[in-house]
Formats: C-alpha cells, structure tokens, sequence
C-alpha cells in the first residue's frame, strides 16, 4: 500500500444444564415430607431409595443430552467462531472434545496451507520466495474458512494490482471478526479513488476497539485531518497514544508531536522527549533526526552526532549539515567512537 504522511499539515480510532431440582426445593421437599411424616412414617425409608433412584436416572438423562456432536454444527456457524483462531488456539479449542475436534478439522488443515504460503511468500524453511505459490497456499486456506490466509492472499492480490480481488478477501475476513481483515479493509477505503471515508472509518473502528494498533494510528490520523468524521484533536490523541502504547512507532512519533504543540494533549515537554526518544530508538528516521537535534541543542554532542548519524544514513539529508559541524570540533577518537556506536546500533523492536 501506498506510503501516507504521519502528521497533518495546517493545511489539511459453563454452560451446564439444570439439576432435576435445586437445594431449596429439595429442602423444600424435605420439609413437606417431615410435616406428613406421622402418616408415612412406616414407608419414609423406601421413599428416599425411590427418590434418589430417580434422580440419579434424571440427572443421567441429562449427562446424555450433554454430549452434543459439534461436528454436525453448519460450517459457517463454526467459521463465525473460530476463522480468526491462530493455530495454538485452533489446538487448543481441538482438545475440548472429540466433536469439536473434528468440526475444526477444516481450520487446522487451513492452518497448515497457511503456514507454507508464508514459506513461499517469504522464502522461509529452504524453500525460495514465490508469490504464485504463495497465493495458491493462501487461497486454499482461505477456502477452508481461515481469515489469516484471506488477508494473506487479499495482499498478495493488492499488491499485485488486483485490488478488487483483494477487497473481497478483506471484506470476508472483516466480516468474520478478523481485526487484519478489518484493517486492511479500512485502509483500502482510505486509499480508493475516490476514498469512501465514511466505510474506512467504522471497519478502523472496529479492528481499533479490538486492540490492532496501525488501525488505531490510521483511525488518529482520521480524526486528525477531519477524514471520515469531524475533526477530534482530542479523541486523535488519545489513539495515538493507544497505539504507540501497542509499540507502534509512527505513532510514538505522532504522539511525541502531540504534546509537543499541545495538540489533543496538554502540551508537556518531558513527555515529548520521552516518545521523541523511543521512536527514535526503533528506527523512525524523523524522530531520530529531532531527537539528535534536541541533544545537539542541550549540548550532549556525542549522542546528538550518532543520532544525526542514523537518521542521515535512513535518508534525512536535513541531519547532515548540523553533523558536519559537530564533527569539526571533535577529535578523531570521538569522531570514531561515534562512527562505531552508529555502526553497532540496532533497532529496538517495534510494530512499525
């Protein structure tokens, strides 16, 4: 899909079933059999073997109507639970029951053509890449109900310029609960032309509530410009924040910018830096070259030049002109300590 700005100009989210009777009725029952107990004082004994007799039979009947076949449940009911299970939890649901067993057969074997798509699509376990492969692994997956391998095959088809094919995996997967799908979905929207906003936003919407944090930073950037729905600063910020939380680093970067010109949050300078500095930890080029900036403008040279350095180096020509200088007053065993410090680094882990 196609890159997006990550900050709006000026000018642009037991089941169990009954017991013949409960404690109280039984005590109940009790009670009505002690008041009459001066005429049935003779039978009470045969009357309490006969009693639990048949509650042992009822409550075995009952045991009986418990053991449902999940297997004979409609394919698309069982689809509209699990589609969305990853493979240990396909395992697990597996190990309910011999019934539920064998009604997730088709998702398990899903779950095996979509663990070789992603061999082929990234050329994984000794196999080279190939998309055509791929593709077919996915859709065989996505025949057997898995949503996983609809989103897979979905963007293998977006990227392969057949978006219509692909919106319609998205959309089935969406419609399945699958947060991805409803991502993808949302986005595709986005990305239309014309866009549709107003769909893009409920399906961001939906996979934001649900915990997917790039719908959660697409949705902020809705809400941001006034795409979709009327601007919300407030409500932006808030899923920026829900995002970079997730470990998003765009919106680490977002967030870092919010506070910084109080935009949807109380302006805060401590808390800019702190979010400033973590997406610049995770390779986010931008803040890298802001965060060096920063140190530059306190003083701490050492720091500012790697950082400098970095975001150079991931294409911010901006840094390279403030590095030169730095550089000038540095003797040539700082200059490569530097040199080895921005050699070394390694991106802390993120969502991107």
């Amino acid at each position: 899909m196609k890159q997006q700005k990550t900050w709006p100009s000026k000018s642009d989210t037991p089941h169990f079933t009954g017991l013949p009777f409960t404690r109280k009725e039984s005590d109940h029952r009790r009670r009505h059999h002690h008041h009459h107990s001066s005429s049935k004082s003779n039978t009470s004994g045969s009357t309490r073997k006969s009693t639990s007799s048949s509650s042992k039979t009822h409550v075995s009947n009952n045991l009986k109507h418990q053991q449902y076949d999940y297997s004979l449940l409609p394919f698309e009911l069982v689809q509209k639970i699990a589609a969305s299970f990853s493979l240990p939890n396909l395992r697990a649901a597996s190990l309910v029951c011999h019934a539920w067993r064998d009604a997730l057969q088709p998702l398990r074997q899903a779950m095996m053509f979509l663990r070789w798509g992603k061999r082929y699509k990234h050329g994984r376990g000794g196999l080279r890449s190939n998309v055509d492969k791929a593709l077919e692994y996915f859709l065989e997956g996505a025949a057997r109900g898995s949503t996983p391998s609809m989103v897979d095959a979905g963007l293998i088809y977006w990227e392969m310029g057949k978006k219509e094919k692909g919106i319609a995996l998205y959309t089935k997967a969406a419609e399945l609960g699958d947060p991805n799908g409803q991502c993808n979905l949302g986005i595709s929207y986005l990305q239309a032309d014309p866009p549709s906003y107003k769909e893009a936003v409920e399906w961001l919407y939906k996979a934001s509530f649900a915990g997917h944090v790039r719908a959660q930073y697409q949705l902020a950037l809705c809400l941001h410009q006034g795409r979709g729905l009327d601007q919300n600063l407030q409500e932006a910020a808030r899923w920026y924040q829900q995002a970079a939380q997730g470990g998003y680093v765009r919106a680490m970067y977002n967030t870092s910018l919010c506070y910084s010109f109080g935009e949807g949050l109380v302006q805060c300078r401590r808390s800019a830096r702190k979010w400033m500095k973590r997406a610049a930890d995770r390779g986010h080029s931008k803040a890298q070259l802001e965060y060096g900036l920063l140190l530059f403008s306190e003083g701490d040279m050492m720091k500012a030049v790697v950082y400098l350095e970095l975001a150079m180096r991931a294409g911010e020509t901006a840094a390279t002109s403030v590095k030169n200088v730095i550089l000038q007053d540095m003797s040539t065993p700082s200059r490569d300590r530097v040199m080895h410090l921005a050699d070394n680094w390694r991106a802390l882990p993120s969502s991107r």
